[in-house]
């Protein structure tokens, strides 16, 4: 585990565009998401979503604090811990038990203290000039798998 990628995207289509070639390598798991407010962590998941097939809304869930979304192939399940007023709500909000055949995506999730079983995959975004930077860290086999196939097969800048 620990492989590492690094992107550049230069704007907010390159953004989602790696969202949508990581819906074409990954599967059921935890990915993590970092980054300051307006890092790209939602445009990043509306590209995955896309990527999938979703083709309604897709909005951050930064007052809901989880959105579910279905598409033909996963189940995803789009989390914001950023207005979390305490951990322990994650319990009553059943992030511990996730669904065998479900994709989670989690932002924020230093705010979970320590909830969240073991992630497949790390994604951090930074500002980078008028674009930003999309560090891709393997946390787990899985993790290393999707990262893997990304790399075989990377996003378009």
């Amino acid at each position: 585990m620990g492989s590492e990628c690094v992107f550049e995207l230069p704007d907010e289509a390159a953004t989602g565009g790696l969202g949508a070639r990581l819906a074409a390598v990954i599967g059921p798991g935890l990915v993590l998401l970092q980054g300051e407010l307006g890092a790209g962590k939602t445009c990043l998941v509306r590209g995955l979503l896309r990527g999938l097939g979703h083709r309604g809304r897709v909005k951050s869930p930064t007052y809901t604090l989880v959105e579910p979304y279905a598409t033909a192939r996963l189940a995803v399940s789009h989390w914001d811990l950023y207005r979390l007023a305490s951990p322990d709500e994650l319990d009553a909000l059943g992030i511990r038990e996730p669904q065998a055949e479900e994709l989670r995506l989690v932002e924020w999730p230093e705010r979970a203290g320590g909830r969240l079983r073991e992630a497949d995959l790390g994604i951090h975004l930074d500002y980078l000039g008028d674009g930003r930077r999309a560090r891709l860290e393997a946390l787990s086999a899985r993790g290393e798998a999707w990262l893997q196939a990304l790399v075989v097969n990377p996003p378009a800048a």
